[in-house]
């Protein structure tokens, strides 16, 4: 047994599992309302397939759209396959879950991202930069917060008005 919880992982399962079951629903019932997707897959992924011209195109990472026209989609406990429509070439794809790098559905602002070693190893890369010339980070900027300006009641004289 390990000394940690490993939340990242974790986390990560049950983003992946929520994808699953979003596009299983898809392929029983069809995309509801407005919905659609934007996926971003890493191309390089052992086990993500398309066709040759498509990775010499996309050779690490290619987005793709699920919308308008999708046929053949298939979901199964790894990953999903569907064949889209490129430039009316009809395509065949696989997509490892384990590949996913973003999936968004923007009809409703929903949006998951899956961070990878590369990506945590250019973080601290960033993080490292901010230190370099002293060993002190940096001070975060101050928000103000303005009090709302206070202003006097005004008492108005109705008889004026009066006949």
């Amino acid at each position: 047994m390990s000394n940690t919880i490993d939340y990242g992982t974790l986390m990560h399962n049950a983003m992946r599992s929520l994808i699953r079951r979003v596009l299983t629903d898809v392929e029983k019932n069809g995309l509801p309302g407005a919905h659609h997707f934007f996926i971003t897959f890493d191309t390089r992924h052992p086990e993500a397939k398309l066709a040759s011209w498509l990775h010499e195109r996309y050779p690490e990472e290619m987005t793709i759209v699920i919308q308008h026209w999708f046929d053949a989609l298939e979901v199964t406990e790894e990953g999903f396959s569907v064949t889209l429509n490129f430039g009316d070439a009809p395509e065949a794809l696989k997509v490892p879950y384990d590949a996913i790098k973003t999936f968004v559905d923007p009809s409703v602002e929903f949006g998951l991202r899956f961070e990878t070693s590369e990506d945590e190893d250019e973080e601290e890369d960033d993080d490292d930069a901010l230190f370099s010339d002293t060993d002190e980070a940096p001070e975060a900027p101050m928000m103000e917060h303005a009090e709302p300006e206070k202003r006097q009641a005004e008492v108005v004289s109705l008889d004026q008005f009066r006949k």
